[in-house]
């Protein structure tokens, strides 16, 4: 198996409950469901998948900072958008930037991080925060989430799974919409056929919005939320069709929660930053 890669241009259809589903595991012999965390297990005789981490930090200006002249912002956008691009490395770390400007009112930017260690995540936001623009910004909303590989088989022609699903690889599409998302405690009681029967309808609606891409990430016991859902497409009225057409599943009355949703444009970080004002 190839190890993961990222990579900002690939359009392949990253781990999603959207496609369709295979046979996952069988309960155990105690009747216990299986676990929904389910990974496969892995082949000894292939080098194992190098898990990614990935984080959506969203940022709100505070009013003071568009009070400043002109010239002053122009430098400190300069600043931030550097450190962004210095952060940049092909194959390492990767940050996509998106501007929520007239979408949230809580939130006014997103930088979308993929990389392979917590700590390099820590000291890139640090360097970002130790700008002088960074002075001027809160965080109202942050979500770190890991890939990992579903227990729920996509077939989709475009699916990484020569990387095992272990590498997001963003689109180059205009518009994403990211939220956490927890299921309910009793879903994860289902047995293992149960729940694929539950995700084969979910998968089914899904295929029918092909100009929608999911991302899906984990985040059990490293954040809040359980998951972190990322659609890329450039068409937002296809997400809005999808979701609906969600809410009416059997599978939504195990949703425990799904918002808030953030809905960006993704933009070069210099224009990001010429939208603040």
């Amino acid at each position: 198996m190839a190890e993961t890669v990222i990579s900002p241009v690939e359009s392949g259809t990253v781990e999603a409950p959207v496609g369709t589903a295979t046979a996952v595991a069988t309960p155990a012999a105690s009747g216990r469901p299986a676990s929904s965390y389910g990974a496969a297990p892995h082949d000894p005789s292939k080098p194992p998948v190098k898990r990614q981490i990935v984080c959506f930090s969203f940022y709100k200006v505070m009013p003071e900072w568009r009070r400043l002249p002109k010239e002053t912002k122009a430098i400190q956008k300069a600043e931030f958008a550097a450190v962004i691009a210095k952060w940049n490395k092909p194959g390492e770390f990767l940050s996509l930037t998106y501007s929520t400007i007239g979408t949230r009112g809580d939130v006014d930017m997103c930088v979308w991080s993929i990389g392979y260690a917590v700590d390099e995540l820590n000291q890139m936001r640090s360097e970002l925060m130790g700008t002088e623009l960074g002075g001027y910004l809160t965080s109202p909303h942050n979500f770190l989430a890991m890939t990992k590989r579903s227990q729920y088989q996509i077939d989709r022609p475009d699916e990484s799974e020569g990387e095992g699903r272990g590498a997001i690889r963003p689109g180059g599409q205009k518009y994403i919409f990211i939220y956490p998302f927890w299921k309910t405690r009793p879903w994860y009681l289902l047995t293992a056929a149960e729940r694929k029967r539950l995700m084969d309808e979910h998968i089914r609606i899904g295929l029918m919005y092909p100009r929608v891409k999911l991302n899906t990430t984990y985040s059990f016991g490293i954040d809040d939320q359980e998951f972190v859902v990322a659609f890329e497409t450039n068409f937002p009225e296809d997400f809005l069709d999808l979701v609906q057409q969600l809410r009416e599943t059997e599978i939504s009355l195990y949703t425990l929660q799904d918002t808030p949703i953030f809905s960006c444009v993704r933009l070069p970080a210099s224009e990001m930053l010429n939208r603040l004002g």
